[in-house]
């Protein structure tokens, strides 16, 4: 039963026994799009750019909904295509990166991935390593085949959870000349092995195995889907990085009423595709640019550094810091800056997991930085 609820956890995030379950019905099941057009981010509109909604489809069938954000300008644009974090919506942490970078001279989309937000998909609430992918390279499609875009210069960026799939997309697609994984997951690892890997065996997973095949019948008994579950509503005997969740997603910094992190998660058994994924198998073949931006203080901090290890085959030199959960010897003063090639890891001075959500309390998020990565390599 333990595993059970770490399988959940890790789809919803923040999933703990104290949960009560959720059901999707048979009517979240059947899906009509329908597009908000009121500004209900969680993020102030700018005045700066353009903004409207926009759909596409991905090689699935399935339609996508995604905010467009376009400078005042009239010219080919370099374009990004935005998504995450994991179990969040378009009106949260990626809306805020996209309009940003339109701010700074791009046209960006940030869109909902398949079966969540406003995007189409049925059943509701599922993720899948395949089909998510595809969900990038369906956007930079679209990005294609706009008039104002150029398709020479298009580049992704994926938050959390989306970071790591942002990886992913570009080790299969060329097309995307830049991505950036900011305070990424790597979904299928944490999946399979759990967090720091201290789930990491064959009895561990066979038993999650077995309570999603058993889950598997009881949906299929009671005609709806069990939920995960969403950010705990009471943090106080949590671990500090649920509780940046909880300070995120259920507060006005960052709640939204269409996001699974915010509410009641994704549906338990969307887990087994990352459990029998070969995910981020040929990153180290990836020639374009990629930008790897990760908080100091962050939980995840390990799954960044492993990626950028496993693309480069360099190791990274920490001066002295551990790559996993330790904590760190000397506070850094200033980002720690590592590069090989046109691969970067960018370490962020006191962040957090969250902090690169939205900026935190400091305005972590390094967007001038990032800026420059775009503009340099989408030339």
């Amino acid at each position: 039963m333990k595993k059970v609820l770490l399988a959940a956890m890790l789809m919803g995030l923040t999933l703990t026994a104290c949960n009560k379950n959720k059901q999707t019905t048979n009517e979240d099941m059947n899906t009509t799009l329908t597009l908000t057009q009121e500004w209900d981010k969680v993020f102030p509109q700018s005045d700066k750019v353009d903004h409207k909604k926009v759909t596409f489809k991905n090689r699935y069938g399935i339609e996508l909904v995604a905010d467009m954000y376009i400078p005042k300008e009239v010219k080919k644009f370099a374009a990004i295509a935005v998504s995450g974090p994991f179990g969040a919506v378009k009106e949260q942490s990626s809306g805020l990166y996209a309009q940003t970078l339109a701010e700074l001279g791009f046209l960006t989309i940030a869109f909902d991935p398949s079966y969540t937000g406003e995007s189409g998909g049925e059943p509701r609430y599922v993720s899948s390593p395949d089909i998510n992918t595809e969900d990038f390279s369906a956007a930079v499609d679209f990005l294609s085949l706009q008039d104002n875009v150029d398709p020479e210069r298009i580049g992704i960026l994926g938050v959390c959870g989306w970071g790591g799939i942002a990886l992913n997309a570009a080790a299969l697609d060329p097309r995307i000349k830049a991505t950036v994984a900011t305070t990424m997951y790597d979904m299928s690892r944490v999946s399979q092995n759990g967090y720091n890997d201290e789930g990491d065996s064959k009895e561990a997973r066979n038993a999650m195995r077995k309570a999603l095949a058993e889950q598997r019948l009881t949906d299929l008994r009671n005609g709806s889907y069990e939920r995960a579950g969403g950010v705990v509503e009471d943090p106080t005997d949590m671990p500090w990085f649920v509780q940046q969740y909880h300070a995120y997603y259920k507060t006005p910094r960052g709640y939204h009423a269409r996001s699974l992190n915010s509410n009641e998660g994704w549906n338990k058994t969307s887990v087994l595709p990352w459990l029998n994924a070969g995910f981020l198998k040929f990153t180290d073949e990836i020639d374009n640019a990629v930008l790897i931006l990760h908080g100091e203080k962050a939980h995840s901090r390990y799954f960044g550094i492993t990626a950028y290890e496993n693309m480069t085959g360099a190791k990274v030199d920490l001066q002295g810091q551990d790559a996993n959960l330790q904590p760190l010897n000397e506070p850094l003063t200033e980002p720690l800056i590592v590069t090989r090639g046109n691969k970067q890891l960018y370490i962020v001075p006191g962040a957090t997991h969250c902090d690169l959500y939205d900026g935190g309390e400091k305005s972590y998020i390094p967007f001038d930085q990032l800026a420059v990565f775009f503009q340099e390599n989408l030339k």
